[in-house]
Order: C-alpha cells, then structure tokens, then sequence
C-alpha cells in the first residue's frame, strides 16, 4: 500500500513541469477583482444579443473588459493588452470578434479563443473572465 503511494506521489511530481507555470513574460496585468453585470436590454448593449458583436465596457478590469456573443456563447476578456505594458495605447479596441490595441504594433487578438492573430507569435493570450446569462443579464466575474 505504501509503495502504491510513493509511485502515485512520483508520478504527480513527474507530471508538473516547468512548462506548467505561466510564462514570465506575461506579467502586465494585474489580477482585479470583477463583477459587472450587464443588462442587455439597455442602449449601450444593444448590438450584444446578436452573434459576430462585441462591446467595450469601461472601469473593469484593467483596461476595461470587452464582452462578445459568438452566437453560441458570450465571452469577456480584458480589454488591456497583455503584451504590453498598461497605457493608453495598450487598451484593445473591438471590431466584430477581433480587437486590436492602439499601440504602433497594432497587436489582434481573436475575442474567442483570446489568442494572437496574424503573422504574429505572442507569447500571452487575452486575460478571460467567466460569464454566466440569467434572462437579460450577463454577469461577469473572476
């Protein structure tokens, strides 16, 4: 019985590797607490009930959180690049299920998957937080 867990603790041991771990170079955004709720009925959402849109929601997050119905699920991600450090430039800017920082790199980014578009190979994705849809409401969380 004893060896049966000493195998079972190796193996768990073996199994974490350093590639695991988050990649240190993806260390710009901070972890802020969030909760909004977002009534789709108001003006301001009201491109959100249909698929292929998103909206950009201000004083969330770190740069704002952009929020996204891909006609079969809604997604929110941080609207602050994180391939670059916070500034003005860095906050994404949504166009249908893409967005793309203001910055002179122009860094895109796919609002469902979250990760990189294009040519480039960035080493960190869209931060993403959790939406969960009651009636009319969209509440979204960390």
């Amino acid at each position: 019985m004893k060896s049966i867990f000493l195998f079972a603790s190796f193996l768990i041991l073996v199994s974490c590797s350093k590639n695991s771990v988050n990649n240190p170079n993806c260390n710009f955004l901070l972890d802020i607490g969030v909760n909004v709720n977002i009534n789709l009925s108001l003006p301001q959402y009201s491109q959100l009930p249909f698929p292929g849109n998103s909206v950009y929601v201000q004083n969330a997050g770190n740069g704002g959180i952009i929020v996204a119905n891909t006609g079969a699920d809604f997604f929110a991600w941080d609207a602050s690049d994180p391939n670059h450090i916070p500034s003005a430039c860095s906050v994404l800017v949504p166009k249908g299920l893409n967005a793309t920082c203001g910055c002179q790199d122009k860094n895109e980014y796919s609002l469902v998957t979250g990760q990189s578009l294009g040519d480039k190979n960035l080493p960190c994705a869209l931060k993403n937080y959790r939406v969960e849809k009651n009636g009319d409401n969209l509440l979204i969380f960390n």
